[in-house]
């Protein structure tokens, strides 16, 4: 009876990783805002890390977090790291390509809470007054993070913070330019 037991536990065990072996590696989420902005005024918010405590989702989830900066102060090469809690781990972004008022390519390394590497994607495309701003996060799935997404829905929860951080960088850079108000093409 034990014998059974252990086989049929055994063999759920080898279903269930041969089940997470066979989901997609690829990962992509997307989200867009429309920002009341030329593209250059939006893409400057970006193209600083300096800038990104007043937008970033997770910048005030942590605030004993330690950041610090290096190479170019915005623009390709520049550099932020940061480590925190358990929300905002450890880690380090750097701005890989920086083309003006278009897009802005971003490498992304985890330490904590677990090692990874995705990369985040910013493009800036005018509309009359307005900038059509889309952030794009994509990477590869270990099996351990192919398990986990078995449970958790990666694109709800981390696309939730990027509509949040998407928020907050349209009311930053409107704010800026003196003209937070109702979007007038929207109504």
């Amino acid at each position: 009876m034990l014998k059974r037991v252990l086989l049929a536990a055994l063999a759920a065990v080898v279903l269930f990783g041969a089940y997470v072996a066979l989901q997609p590696s690829a990962y992509r989420i997307e989200r867009t805002a429309i920002v009341v902005a030329p593209p250059a005024a939006v893409f400057a918010e970006v193209n600083d890390f300096h800038n990104w405590a007043a937008w970033s989702p997770w910048a005030g989830l942590d605030p004993d977090a330690k950041t610090t900066f290096e190479g170019p102060v915005a623009g390709e090469g520049a550099v932020f790291h940061w480590s925190g809690n358990a929300e905002i781990g450890e880690g380090r972004m750097t701005l890989a390509e920086s083309k003006p008022d278009e897009r802005i390519l971003i490498d992304v390394d985890f330490v904590k809470p677990w090692a990874g590497s995705q990369s985040s994607e910013f493009t800036f495309k005018a509309d009359g007054a307005r900038t059509i701003v889309t952030w794009t996060s994509s990477g590869v799935k270990d099996f351990i993070g192919k398990a986990m997404s078995l449970f958790m829905d990666t694109d709800k929860m981390i696309g939730a913070q990027f509509e949040k951080g998407l928020a907050n960088l349209k009311a930053v850079t409107e704010a800026k330019l003196g003209h937070a108000q109702p979007d007038p093409v929207a109504d």
